[in-house]
C-alpha cells in the first residue's frame, strides 16, 4: 500500500499551537487505502504543544510575542523530510494556512488573520523533493493519482 505523509493534527492528535487538533474524519477514511503517516513538524522540532502561535514573516517564523522560532520550523521540516525519503511518499496531505504546513496561501505574520502568497516551511522542502502537497480541502485528489 502506498504511504502518505499526513499532518498529524488532521488524524486527531492534540498538537497544534492551541492543544487542540484539527480532526478531518474523511481523512481517517484513506487509511482503506493508504497507509497514513502522522507527522507533526512543530512538536518534532522541539516545540511544546501548547504554544504561542508562530507565522510567517519572510524567511523568519516568529511567535506572537516575536520570538524567532525559525529553527524548530526547519528542525521539524527536516524529520519530516528524512521520513518522507525513506519511505518513498509521493504525497502529503497537509493543514492548510500552517506556517509548517500551509500549501500556496499563509498567515502573513502580522497576526490580523490575514493572508498571503506563500508555504510553509515544511512545504517547501516536500516541494524541492517533488511530492506532491494537498490539504484538508482538495485532499480527495489523492484518489486520482497514478498508481505507484
Amino acid at each position: 500500500m502506498e504511504k502518505i505523509l499526513v499532518s498529524a493534527c488532521l488524524m486527531g492528535k492534540n498538537c497544534r499551537y492551541d492543544g487542540k487538533n484539527s480532526l478531518k474524519n474523511e481523512i481517517l477514511q484513506l487509511q482503506k487505502e493508504f497507509i497514513l503517516i502522522p507527522i507533526c513538524p512543530e512538536v518534532d522540532g522541539g516545540m511544546s504543544t501548547p504554544r504561542l502561535p508562530s507565522e510567517r514573516k519572510g524567511n523568519q517564523v516568529v511567535n506572537q510575542i516575536g520570538e524567532d522560532n525559525t529553527f524548530y520550523f526547519h528542525d521539524g521540516a527536516k524529520h519530516a523530510l528524512e521520513i518522507a525519503k525513506k519511505e518513498h511518499i509521493r504525497y502529503a496531505i497537509l493543514k492548510s494556512k500552517s506556517p509548517s504546513c500551509g500549501k500556496n496561501k499563509i498567515y502573513d505574520g502580522t497576526f490580523s488573520s490575514k493572508l498571503t502568497d506563500g508555504d510553509g516551511v515544511l512545504v517547501e522542502y516536500l516541494k524541492k523533493e517533488g511530492i506532491k502537497i494537498l490539504d484538508e480541502h482538495d485532499f480527495m485528489e489523492i484518489l486520482k493519482r497514478d498508481p505507484e
